[in-house]
């Protein structure tokens, strides 16, 4: 018994215990174990070692260990086989900021799936792995935890919180991957690459000396977004905006050589300490006479002169703006028009600056409430108006942005737009769905100069140095000494790059550009790029522009965008909501492929999915059913060896590698289409219904009875289905399948699925015929089914059926009437002859010009049975009542969150179908009764 038990892997002691199979009764005693079906008794020499799954699938048990098997026998690493299609992704790598979550497992997945696809395909397939920097998002949580230990950065210095930095990145970077691991994501972890390693660093570096030799690259004082949180300039695509309700504050500025005032309305009064004009348009008659003159800037007590420039609106309030040309993006172009003094009023740390008097190093918010209060007490508040604009904040830290004119390198992107624009346009790159081409073109049509430094110290330094004569030195290597007068001590730059800046080379500084390297030269430009849709412009513009230009060809040839994972409500996962949900949580109790599943059946390309436990249960549960049936199948494949399938096939078998082939075809088209929700509920459908529950409930009858040669049939045709079908599913849950699979006779020499063939079409599998007699067959079995739960039978009860049909039909009603019977829990079937008088009292439906009839005499005492469907309802009516209600409810309409009205309006609908069906029987039951 030992023996068997190891082989078996039970790694339980089950004695004494009867264990029931799908279809297959295990006997357990502390002498012998041996399998009883019908009369004979299988003992355990004669048993094929196949028949080896545990009773239960427990994910804990084959994950870890097929996710090692895999990467022992390098199943995922690129062959780099020359004469062979290529397929490459590279992983839009992580940040090394901590844990993946929700977000990363979707994209992960949507990868993984694609990539076994096209492994199984044939493709010569990389997936290359890697990891980001993620300058400040890193930066600040390695601040954090210094924080939490009564340091600074400062307090280190840039060397030691380097280190620090480093300690962390690699920290994380372990789990990031361990995490990955889990997932069972099949990338080539020999080619792993981190955005800051060597290669990746020399990559940037050549990028940023070529740009900049190009005049692409420049330095200059210009506006910027300024995070006083994060302390660093951040570029356009970092800021979020979002409706805030405010203040429009109207202030009164005296004239200087004349009598009056202008009035000005802002939202942000603490800025006006730092105006140097007030603009009014050049057709403003209101204003004509005053255009040169100037007025007194109350508080600080300078004149500052009104000009005309044609940006101004003047249907806005007075048509008069105060111009600050250092703390707005629109008034430093007004202020460079014009020839205006940039003055700053806000620090880089949020405070007022020295130059601002009284006012200087209060807090902004702070500085605010005082000028207004000053204002009014000088009489020259007009009023204040509540007023809801639109505010930019850091997209990491949340933080209100500043804008203020620095000293910063940009890249020059208008000369790198255009050809990006022109490749999407002429759909060398395809976006999927195509609606992202309008947001990616949109961005690109209206782009601005992109801020590329950072004031930070964890990233790519900027390779610029500069001599005390003033030379500006931006070179490959670390120069020694000025080109210009041979001094020495020289400064680099201590600002750092975006962090987009590496990820914008990330499809072939990965494959080692700048050297023109093997894997460059066979797998560049990459396939596809799976990304959400809330980083086309970070990122996915970049990749385009940035490769144009150094490789001179597109960086991938598709763009798969999917949405977001959203919580059961539909709102963002967050940690401020609390509603964040762990990706290895979810693993830990459920296992990754009911994940991967739940994610992958959820989504659809582009749009934001919701992620909800009850799908996750539904997708374990058919995993427990993939599981069964694949147990009932090698029990009963004892001493089987596949060999093809049999010429002898029966309508049944007909049918079901008819319905494999379409599934076969429909799911290869579907994951073509980067429909992989469809393709994925494709195989599900397949496997839960044709084949779980019509297939093997119909192999039953054969395997169960005397001839040897159906046995053999059906087993045949039972290997291939489940075979096939454990290729298809692969892609989407390649743990249980690859478990499965292994303990299938063999009939390949591969000995692992991931490396084995995707299944195709085959001709001679279509049959039309056994499609149209089966679809016809298992519509009577379901019209009986109907039938018999409308009345609440259980499947115990069995009930004769009655069905008169055409002269076509009734030969093929007879030969499936056994199973007619079986499936339909029918006693027997009798067949009236069409001059037969139908039954009085029966039940009654139609297939297809089958009358159907289940007599009700003996089988429901018919007064109790419309007396039960009555009070049943009774209560659909009321909980419909109570439903309409509320939605009728204009209060609950407008608190109630969206997600509960919805279900509310979904329960309406099912209560008036069920309403509408239960009225319907009663009809029915009243006229059989006579009442």
């Amino acid at each position: 018994m030992t023996l068997f038990m190891e082989k078996c892997n039970i790694r339980e002691k089950i004695l004494g215990k009867v264990v029931k199979g799908a279809g297959l009764l295990l006997e357990k005693t502390s002498y012998q174990t041996k399998y009883s079906k019908g009369k004979r008794i299988y003992f355990k020499e004669e048993i094929d070692m196949t028949i080896n799954l545990l009773p239960v699938y427990e994910p804990e048990k084959v994950e870890d260990k097929i996710y090692q098997f895999w990467l022992e026998k390098n199943y995922f690493k690129a062959p780099r086989e020359e004469g062979k299609r290529t397929f490459m992704i590279v992983i839009p790598p992580p940040n090394v900021t901590g844990s993946l979550h929700m977000g990363h497992a979707l994209n992960n997945t949507i990868q993984d799936v694609i990539i076994r696809w096209r492994r199984m395909q044939g493709y010569d397939t990389l997936w290359l792995p890697g990891t980001d920097h993620a300058g400040i998002a890193t930066q600040n949580k390695v601040e954090e935890h210094l924080a939490s230990e009564g340091f600074s950065r400062h307090d280190l210095g840039r060397e030691k919180f380097l280190e620090r930095a480093w300690k962390w990145k690699e920290e994380y970077h372990g789990r990031i991957l361990q995490q990955l691991h889990k997932l069972g994501v099949s990338c080539d972890w020999s080619r792993e690459r981190f955005t800051m390693d060597d290669g990746c660093s020399r990559a940037v570096r050549e990028v940023f000396v070529s740009l900049y030799e190009q005049g692409l690259i420049y330095r200059g004082d210009y506006m910027i977004n300024w995070c006083p949180r994060c302390h660093t300039a951040i570029s356009d695509i970092e800021v979020e905006h979002e409706e805030k309700a405010s203040t429009l504050t109207h202030i009164r500025y005296p004239g200087v050589d004349w009598d009056g005032f202008i009035v000005v309305a802002t939202t942000r009064p603490e800025t006006m300490l730092g105006d140097t004009a007030v603009a009014v348009h050049p057709e403003d008659r209101r204003y004509l006479g005053l255009v040169g003159k100037k007025v007194f800037l109350p508080l600080m007590n300078r004149e500052i002169p009104i000009i005309a420039d044609e940006y101004v609106d003047p249907s806005f309030g007075s048509g008069a703006v105060k111009i600050t040309p250092a703390h707005d993006p629109n008034d430093f172009e007004i202020g460079r028009r014009h020839g205006l003094e940039t003055i700053r009023a806000i620090g880089n740390g949020g405070t007022m600056t020295p130059e601002m008097g009284k006012y200087a190093g209060m807090d902004r918010y702070e500085a605010r409430r005082q000028v207004v209060s000053d204002l009014e007490k000088l009489g020259l508040l007009e009023k204040i108006d509540d007023y809801t604009h639109s505010v930019g904040h850091c997209q990491r830290c949340k933080t209100e942005i500043e804008p203020l004119v620095s000293r910063q390198w940009f890249v020059k992107m208008k000369p790198l737009a255009e050809p990006a624009i022109k490749v999407v346009k002429e759909e060398k790159t395809r976006f999927v769905p195509e609606r992202f081409t309008r947001t990616y073109l949109n961005w690109m049509e209206n782009i601005r100069d992109w801020c590329i430094s950072r004031q930070i110290w964890w990233g790519h330094r900027i390779p610029a140095w500069y001599c005390p004569c003033g030379k500006v030195i931006v070179s490959r290597e670390d120069p020694a000494v000025c080109p210009s007068c041979g001094k020495t001590d020289l400064e680099q730059d201590p600002d750092v790059l975006d962090t987009w800046f590496s990820s914008a080379l990330w499809p072939f500084s990965t494959l080692g550009w700048p050297e023109i390297t093997p894997d460059l030269q066979h797998y560049f430009p990459t396939s596809v790029l799976v990304t959400g849709y809330d980083i086309i412009s970070f990122w996915v513009a970049r990749m385009i522009f940035m490769s144009l230009e150094f490789m001179k060809d597109i960086p991938f040839t598709e763009v798969c965008v999917h949405g977001l994972v959203r919580d059961a409500l539909g709102r963002k996962m967050s940690k401020s909501l609390g509603n964040g949900v762990d990706p290895l949580e979810v693993i830990e109790q459920f296992g990754a492929d009911t994940l991967r599943f739940t994610l992958i059946t959820g989504q659809a390309p582009g749009n934001d999915q919701r992620f909800r436990y009850e799908n996750v249960e539904a997708s374990r549960n058919f995993s427990n059913k993939i599981w069964n049936a694949s147990r009932y199948v090698l029990m009963n494949l004892e001493g089987f060896q596949p060999s093809g399938l049999p010429g002898d096939l029966n309508r049944h078998d007909r049918w079901i590698l008819d319905r494999f082939n379409q599934v076969v075809g429909k799911t290869t088209l579907l994951l073509e289409q980067y429909e992989l929700g469809e393709a994925a509920r494709t195989v599900y459908d397949f496997i839960w219904g044709d084949f779980c529950d019509w297939y093997i409930e119909l192999s039953k009858v054969y395997l169960y009875g005397k001839e040897e040669e159906e046995k053999e049939r059906t087993k045949a045709v039972l290997y291939y289905v489940l075979e096939g079908s454990l290729r298809l599913l692969h892609p989407f849950m390649p743990f249980i399948s690859e478990e499965i699979w292994q303990h299938l006779p063999r009939s390949t020499p591969k000995e692992a699925l991931v490396i084995s063939s995707w299944p195709q079409p085959e001709d001679n599998l279509v049959d039309q015929q056994a499609r149209r007699e089966m679809e016809l067959v298992m519509e009577v079995i379901r019209a009986i089914r109907n039938l018999r739960s409308e009345i609440g039978l259980t499947t115990g009860q069995k009930t004769p059926i009655i069905l008169r049909a055409p002269r076509e039909f009734l030969t093929l009603l007879h030969q499936e009437q056994p199973f007619l019977e079986k499936l339909a829990w029918v006693e027997r079937v009798a067949f009236l002859q069409n001059m037969e008088e139908k039954p009085s009292q029966a039940l009654t439906a139609l297939v297809d010009e089958i009358e159907i009839y289940l007599p009700l005499e003996g089988v429901i005492d018919l007064p109790q049975e419309i007396a039960r469907l009555e009070k049943e309802l009774q209560g659909v009516e009321k909980d419909l009542a109570r439903t309409a209600a509320k939605l009728a409810n204009e209060s609950f309409r407008h608190k109630a969150p969206a997600d509960v009205i919805e279900k509310e309006r979904n329960k309406k609908e099912e209560l008036g179908a069920k309403r509408e069906k239960l009225v319907m029987r009663l009809v029915e039951l009243r006229k059989l009764g006579g009442a």
